[in-house]
């Protein structure tokens, strides 16, 4: 079942493979990019850099730090059952 997954701009390969899978895939460009995603991945890079937490969404969100694609569609894909 094909889901709205928001991914951070620089994870082109993470979009690829989404889209492959069928997954209606969007790029986070802004903090309202995330409204109506399933889930969402990013890079961890910034990644609470000043401590500060706010929620900007309910879906479960990923930290491809470190992980493949194919690592990274299997986390989405397990997360969404």
């Amino acid at each position: 079942m094909a889901r709205r997954i928001g991914v951070e701009e620089s994870l082109t390969n993470v979009v690829e493979a989404l889209r492959a899978k069928g997954h209606d895939v969007v790029e986070l460009k802004q903090e309202s990019d995330v409204q109506g995603c399933d889930c969402c991945v990013v890079t961890g890079i910034d990644s609470n850099v000043m401590g500060i937490q706010n929620a900007v969404t309910q879906g479960s969100v990923i930290e491809a730090s470190g992980m493949s694609a194919d690592e990274v569609c299997q986390q989405v894909e397990s997360r969404l059952q």
